[in-house]
């Protein structure tokens, strides 16, 4: 049995352990409304964007893209969108999970895919599996989303969509669905295959300048960053939710432990002071 010096320390440890745990906890429920506040935020500006979009489609039911257009899938990229730091619960795990499992059912050998990834956690995964990578450093996942962050990866991928290198681009990310409950996703990002243009609409009496071509071909990768910027903002307030709940069960576990290590140290304290007692009872007796 431990001494009630070990007891003593082990409880004191884990007390500071659940300082911590509550202190992350918090951290995350602040970031968490804020990021929250930005996802929700953006959303009307990426609806805006692909509204307009199918208005200038139904100007044109003929008109077509290399973006648009569905063709025989050989290669196909993947953008893992993970975290930079661990202390998340199945944040990172779960993702990469997902895509091991899409992996092994979608494909025979590693030349039939590449991966692009977001997040220091997805990086060192692929880069300690081999995976091929389409970016040689970690991108950061940091808690303030910049759009410049992943920029040139996502224009890396339009150019080799539009080079006939990848002919699908599939994005697996963290869906957030509440604070408690999040889901992993996959979302193909090219072809577009979510825009609907409806020819019962009246844009047809605009003119475009200079073409609608132009602005056909300027809108796509606009309405196609706008939704990888949007994934993200997702895949972060899901980030903050999952730590959020993984620094409160820590918390919860941590006080668990020292209710249990305190009836342990009563426990090893009244024995010791019975002994004590039957010694003196055990002296005071042959003394007699």
């Amino acid at each position: 049995m431990a001494s009630l010096r070990e007891i003593k320390n082990r409880i004191e440890a884990t007390r500071k352990t659940s300082q911590i745990t509550k202190a992350m906890n918090m951290v995350s429920a602040s970031k968490l409304k804020r990021v929250e506040k930005r996802h929700v935020a953006f959303g009307p500006i990426k609806s805006q964007i692909k509204i307009l979009l199918e208005n200038v489609l139904s100007s044109n039911p003929e008109l077509t893209h290399p973006l648009l257009e569905n063709r025989e899938l050989k290669k196909t990229g993947y953008i893992l969108v993970t975290s930079d730091r661990g202390l998340a619960g199945p944040y990172n795990s779960n993702v990469i999970r997902y895509f091991d499992n899409l992996v092994k059912e979608t494909h025979k050998t590693s030349k039939e895919y590449i991966v692009g990834t977001i997040g220091y956690k997805a990086f060192s995964y692929c880069k300690k599996k081999k995976i091929p990578l389409l970016n040689k450093e970690s991108i950061n996942s940091r808690d303030d989303v910049k759009f410049i962050d992943f920029q040139a990866m996502s224009r890396a991928f339009i150019n080799l969509y539009l080079n006939r290198e990848v002919d699908k681009i599939v994005m697996i990310y963290s869906h957030y669905v509440n604070s408690i409950s999040q889901i992993t996703k996959e979302e193909v990002l090219l072809p577009i295959t979510d825009l609907v243009s409806d020819k019962t609409k009246m844009v047809s009496e605009y003119i475009f300048e200079p073409s609608t071509e132009e602005v056909i071909n300027h809108l796509l990768p606009i309405y196609l960053e706008n939704t990888l910027y949007g994934i993200i903002l997702d895949a972060k307030t899901s980030e903050h939710a999952s730590r959020m709940t993984a620094m409160k069960s820590a918390t919860d576990n941590a006080l668990e432990i020292i209710q249990k290590q305190n009836l342990i140290y009563n426990r090893a304290r009244q024995a010791q002071i019975t002994l004590e007692l039957n010694d003196i009872i055990g002296g005071a007796n042959a003394v007699k």
